[in-house]
């Protein structure tokens, strides 16, 4: 592997020990730029503490977590490199959008125009004028990517960025974040919304009880996993199912009637059927999803932190 590109994320041997619990676990990845990365894993995966320690928040007990060959605080005005939402926007609650914004470019020597173009970036224009007490969860999280835009940089890193928005809310984000990295940016999002992931990422990280479990682009992460899945209905269920065992297929009877059939394709499907005399009035096969493979992936892996 050649060396990094200046604005892809690099995360080499990273380890955080808390005493008895080891939050992250010799972790090592790269996100490269011009795609949106999916972080992905269970609650106490140690996908936040990974993040803390890109960003500097967290001292690493070994290892490095580095933008390029470079550590966040080495950075030259990092605010131009990279943004960062950890959690919703906080503010001062009688402050406007835009003053907080404005309060930002002043401590950082932004000009205060990239408040107003921040605003309007994410849609927040109209609220411009509206203080930060009166905004919804929503909101906040617009903000929130408006300041972490100020700067316009090059790498941008969100933690569940799609909390409190609506379904209109989910899909502008996914076109702006597509966008973003249609322009060269390097995008890394966690999110528990792993739907929404299929849809949003290029790639995928995936941990566990703070190890890397899978990685790589979205298609190949699916076609790593048994995900296919047959649909079929059948008058014969039971004989069905014992042509299957004989593939170690599983067979699940679904509340309308369908047997849905995974470790084996519909061509191995039918020809069972078929060896078996087997009358079927439906096959049809369907690709496995993301959530699929991702509750196979981390099967008794989550942790408590």
């Amino acid at each position: 592997m050649g060396g990094p590109e200046p604005d892809e994320i690099v995360v080499d041997h990273l380890t955080k020990q808390y005493k008895r619990l080891r939050a992250v676990d010799d972790l090592s990845f790269r996100v490269r730029p011009g795609r949106v990365t999916g972080f992905l894993g269970p609650n106490g995966a140690g996908k936040t503490t990974t993040l803390r320690m890109l960003l500097g928040l967290v001292t690493p007990t070994s290892g490095t977590a580095t933008f390029g060959s470079r550590r966040y605080h080495d950075l030259e005005e990092p605010i131009k490199r990279v943004g960062a939402v950890l959690e919703a926007s906080s503010a001062h609650r009688g402050r406007t959008g835009r003053n907080h914004l404005r309060m930002i470019c002043k401590a950082t020597g932004l000009p205060d125009s990239r408040a107003d173009e921040a605003l309007a970036l994410v849609g927040l224009t109209p609220a411009a004028k509206r203080k930060f007490k009166g905004y919804s969860l929503g909101m906040k999280q617009r903000l929130g990517i408006a300041a972490a835009m100020l700067g316009d940089p090059r790498v941008l890193i969100l933690d569940e960025p799609a909390n409190g928005l609506d379904p209109e809310g989910i899909r502008w984000m996914r076109d702006l974040l597509k966008a973003l990295a249609g322009e060269g940016r390097t995008v890394l999002v966690s999110s528990h919304l792993l739907g929404e992931m299929q849809l949003l990422a290029d790639d995928v990280v995936i941990l566990a009880a703070g190890k890397l479990i899978q990685q790589g682009t979205v298609d190949d992460v699916l076609g790593s996993m048994n995900a296919a899945q047959v649909r079929v209905r059948t008058p014969q269920p039971a004989e069905l199912t014992a042509a299957l065992d004989k593939l170690n297929a599983t067979v699940t009877a679904q509340a309308d009637g369908a047997l849905l059939i995974t470790g084996a394709d519909a061509a191995a499907v039918g020809h069972a059927a078929f060896t078996a005399s087997v009358e079927l009035h439906e096959l049809i096969g369907e690709r496995g999803d993301l959530e699929q493979v991702f509750l196979q992936l981390t099967a008794g892996k989550a942790g408590i932190r």
